[in-house]
């Protein structure tokens, strides 16, 4: 048999790189090319242009250049990435302008703000006034349209300390010393350097839609919405969040801890033993207090306490300890589990098919909810469901007895929506809106994001308790993120009173808890996530979870909770219809 001729030949070393998209688009680029060039002309929208990739598993910004054959996967603006590098690019712009226009300001980025935007203020003089503002938009504007290019460049740390020095940044010195790194990498823009935690877009040609506004003694930085972000959504008001971010405020002046460095410092001069004794102090201080408001309302005939927050935001521990509190002022709690109120399995598939969202409120058998509801109000015993999980069916729980000075507490996503009582006959309620608002920052520039504190307790919490891996709480995330911005976020300015379960010690404590788990996500997409979050907590030191409270809401992720079995039904006053009903009350937890 004549052997066939073979394929294989001596070649030239070829000059050119290919980049493979994942909708099967193959280009072919000069060896060097940058990520920006090729994906310009692969998704030329304007409207929609990248603003990263991920190349090999790894978030590369639009700089990077392309050296061998990739398999590319755009990110947008629609991207969690990709907004995350849209805000931090805008936030670099702002503070290159607002210096140069008003040289003895010092722009500080504190904390984010519904539907878009941060909240910010200006230290070293008073707070920008509209007129002020407008300008500082202005010339924002020019450098958009002159597409003036942000470059990132490698610099040693001494290099770096001189420019944060001569700024009078010293917080930023402080933290890049305590690293003991010998080189971090700047991003320019305009003749101004600054160290921002993450990628940027390579020009300001990216940074089209943004706004300014005066707010309370600060200002807003308005930018655009993953959904859609052509737009500028309406501005809402945001009075009793506002409120609660100032209250933490005080909390970290009060302990001393006002960004990562100090808090770094304090773990390592044992400071941090009496930091948190405090801060527990202060949330025992605050639920008390929240317990009294309800007492004084029972007066007036207030027997039911929604309590309503995201995942991971302690709801299970702040109930049950709002419940003691509650048994100190001489009431009596019951805690009322939203979730066994699911309709069955089988009758969500007959109404709303395989692609149920069980996260709407319309998955809840509300008229249900609320003909309880009134014949406990009423005084008369009632046998409360409880749903099986396991089977996707609804069975009898408990039969419960109502008593004198009874308060209900019911502790569920939708507890704030008006459609849940609506066509209740209990009209008077009290609601609580509970969320891990993160106000401890890297520096005046770098926020650590309040959904990252949640997802890092929820992916310690989730594999400690439920046996999921860090990949299986990172898939679950995005739709978890939807039910709140849906279910949630909408109504937490119709909330009594908030809480804020964040505490400023807590990062150091996850942070060897949940490392290890990071590590272990492997899948391309979840990696990269996996990698921010791990980049992010490099920053701080760790502490052991043994030295926290056994009370403490933190415990609810870390384990160990001394409040784990315990349920709010004192003998005799509330109570079921047997020892082996009982041992059914539902705990609550999400």
């Amino acid at each position: 048999m004549v052997p066939s001729p073979t394929r294989v030949h001596e070649a030239e070393p070829r000059s050119t790189v290919q980049v493979r998209l994942e909708d099967g688009r193959v280009y072919d680029a000069p060896r060097a090319t940058p990520l920006d060039t090729v994906l310009s002309i692969a998704y030329p929208e304007a409207d929609r242009p990248a603003v990263a990739a991920i190349v090999g598993g790894e978030l590369r910004e639009l700089a990077w250049p392309i050296e061998r054959d990739a398999d590319v996967i755009p990110v947008f603006l629609s991207d969690s990435h990709g907004m995350q590098i849209y805000r931090r690019s805008l936030s670099f712009l702002l503070v290159v302008v607002a210096a140069e226009l008003f040289p003895d300001a010092r722009v500080c980025i504190e904390y984010s703000v519904p539907h878009g935007g941060y909240f910010c203020r200006v230290e070293g003089r008073k707070a920008f006034t509209a007129r002020e503002l407008a300008r500082i938009k202005a010339r924002m504007l020019d450098l958009v349209r002159e597409d003036r290019p942000i470059t990132r460049r490698r610099c040693s740390i001494e290099e770096a300390r001189e420019v944060f020095i001569a700024r009078g940044e010293l917080a930023k010195v402080r933290l890049f010393e305590a690293r003991r790194v010998d080189h971090l990498h700047l991003y320019s823009l305009d003749g101004t350097s600054d160290y921002f935690y993450g990628y940027m877009v390579p020009s300001t040609r990216f940074l089209q839609m943004f706004g300014l506004e005066v707010f309370a003694d600060g200002f807003i930085l308005r930018f655009p919405m993953r959904k859609d972000p052509q737009k500028l959504l309406p501005a809402r008001k945001f009075k009793a969040l506002r409120d609660v971010f100032d209250e933490y405020g005080r909390w970290l002046a009060l302990l001393g801890v006002r960004n990562v460095v100090s808090l770094n410092e304090a773990i390592r001069t044992q400071r941090i033993e009496q930091i948190v004794l405090v801060a527990e102090a202060l949330h025992e201080k605050r639920i008390a207090a929240i317990a009294s408001e309800i007492s004084a309302r029972h007066v007036g005939g207030v027997q039911l306490v929604f309590i309503a927050g995201p995942s991971a935001s302690g709801k299970t521990t702040f109930s049950k300890r709002l419940a003691i509190q509650l048994l100190a002022d001489g009431l009596n709690p019951y805690p009322l589990a939203m979730d066994n109120y699911f309709h069955p399995r089988a009758t969500l598939i007959e109404r709303f098919g395989e692609d149920m969202d069980v996260d709407s409120l319309d998955a809840l058998d509300v008229e249900r909810f609320q003909e309880d509801l009134g014949q406990i109000i009423a005084g008369h015993p009632v046998t409360l469901p409880r749903f099986d999980f396991h089977t996707g069916t609804r069975q009898a729980g408990p039969t419960v007895h109502p008593s004198e000075n009874q308060v209900i507490l019911v502790e569920g996503i939708h507890g704030l929506n008006p459609r849940l009582i609506e066509a209740s006959p209990v009209k008077e309620c009290y609601r609580v809106f509970i969320s891990a608002l993160t106000q401890l920052n890297l520096d005046i520039h770098n926020r650590v994001s309040t959904t990252d504190t949640r997802l890092i307790r929820r992916i310690v919490r989730d594999s400690l308790s439920r046996g999921y891996t860090a990949a299986e709480t990172l898939t679950l995330w995005e739709n978890v993120r939807r039910g709140e911005k849906q279910n949630i976020f909408p109504y937490q300015e119709e909330a009594d009173v908030m809480f804020n379960s964040a505490l400023s010690y807590e990062l150091a404590v996850l942070k060897p808890l949940v490392e290890p788990l990071l590590l272990q996500v492997q899948q391309p997409h979840l990696r990269v996530e996996a990698q921010r979050l791990l980049a992010l907590l490099w920053w701080f030191d760790p502490y052991p979870s043994d030295n926290i409270p056994d009370n403490s809401i933190l415990r609810e992720f870390t384990g160990g909770s001394n409040l784990r079995d315990f349920t709010p039904v004192p003998h005799g006053l509330w109570g079921a219809s047997s020892h082996e009903d009982r041992a059914h009350v539902p705990k609550g937890g999400s």
